[in-house]
C-alpha cells in the first residue's frame, strides 16, 4: 500500500509514460479494431438509448484495470463498467488507497455512430485530490495529460486556457436534457441570456479538452459520475481554468456537489456562468 503522497509523486515522476503507453495499448487492441466495425450484438443499452455500452468499453476497461493496478502497488481501479455491474465499487473513491478512475470509451454514442468524438479517460486520485490525468482521443491520435502542479499538455505542447474574447458570445456546452432533473433544467435555462451561446455537450472528456485549449469557454454539467469529470477537471485546472458548483465551491470528485456545475477557461467566466445558473 502507498503510505504517503511523496511516494505517489515519485511514481508519477517515473511512470507517467507507462500509464500513457497502457492507455494507447488499450485503445489499439480493444477499441480501434472495433471502430466503425461494431456488430449489433456488440452494443447494449444500460439505463436507456442514450446510455450505451459496447464490447470495446468492457474489454478496454478490463485491460486497463489489470495494467494500472499492477503499475501502482496498493492502488484500486474504479471503472465505469465495473461500477455499473457492482455499484458498491464506487465507494473506493472515498477510501485511503490511490484510485485510478477509468472511463474506457467516453462518448460511446459517438463511437457507435462511427464518429471520432470519443476518448479514453484515466485519472489518479487520492483522498479526493486529483493528482494526474490522461485524455486519449484515439481516432484523432491526441493525448492530453496533466499532473497536479505540473501543467497541462496536449501531445507535449503546453495548454493554456486563456480568457474569453469579450467581443464574442460566451460559448457553453451543456448537459443533455435526458440527464437533468426539473430543477436542473430550470437552472440551465439561465444560460439562455444575451451574450451566451449554448450547445449540447458531446464527450465530456473532449469538452474539457476544448476548455483547456481555449476553444470552448465553459461547460455546464448536471451529473457527478467521477469517470466523466476527473481527468478533464485536472486538465482544465492545470491549463489555468477553474470549476465551481452552485454553492460557489469547486467540484468534489468524492460527490455531494450541488448541481449543475461549471468548468471554465478562467475564474471570472466560471463565476459568470454560476450567476446565470443561480438566476433562473
Amino acid at each position: 500500500m502507498i503510505e504517503d503522497t511523496e511516494t505517489i509523486d515519485e511514481f508519477l515522476a517515473q511512470h507517467t509514460a507507462d500509464v500513457e503507453e497502457a492507455i494507447r495499448r488499450a485503445a489499439a487492441t480493444e477499441i480501434m479494431p472495433r471502430f466503425r466495425q461494431l456488430a449489433a450484438h456488440e452494443v447494449d443499452q444500460k439505463s436507456g438509448p442514450h446510455d450505451l455500452v459496447t464490447d470495446a468499453d468492457r474489454d478496454a476497461e478490463r485491460y486497463l484495470t489489470k495494467v494500472l493496478g499492477a503499475l501502482l502497488h496498493g492502488s484500486v481501479v474504479v471503472g465505469e463498467e465495473a461500477v455499473h455491474a457492482d455499484p458498491e465499487t464506487y465507494e473506493a473513491i472515498q477510501g485511503d488507497a490511490p484510485v485510478w478512475i477509468v472511463d474506457p470509451v467516453d462518448g460511446t454514442r459517438q463511437f457507435v455512430r462511427g464518429e471520432t468524438g470519443f476518448c479514453t479517460l484515466v485519472a489518479l486520485v487520492r483522498h479526493g485530490e486529483l493528482l494526474a490525468s490522461w485524455t486519449y482521443a484515439a481516432a484523432r491520435d491526441q493525448m492530453a495529460t496533466a499532473v497536479k502542479g505540473g501543467g497541462a499538455f496536449l501531445d507535449g505542447a503546453r495548454l493554456r486556457s486563456g480568457v474569453p474574447d469579450p467581443a464574442r458570445d460566451l460559448e457553453v456546452a451543456t448537459s443533455h436534457p435526458d440527464y437533468t432533473t426539473d430543477a436542473q433544467k430550470r437552472a440551465l435555462l439561465g444560460l439562455w441570456a444575451d451574450g451566451v451561446r449554448t450547445r449540447p455537450c458531446g464527450s465530456a472528456g473532449l469538452e474539457y479538452l476544448a476548455v483547456a485549449r481555449g476553444e470552448l469557454d465553459a461547460t455546464a454539467f448536471s451529473w457527478e459520475a467521477a469517470w466523466d469529470h476527473a481527468a478533464g477537471l485536472l486538465l482544465v485546472e492545470e491549463a489555468g481554468g477553474a470549476h465551481l458548483t452552485l454553492t460557489g465551491e469547486p467540484f468534489r470528485i468524492t460527490g455531494g456537489n450541488t448541481l449543475p456545475f461549471t468548468a471554465a477557461r478562467d475564474t471570472a467566466t466560471a463565476r459568470r456562468v454560476m450567476e446565470l445558473l443561480r438566476a433562473s
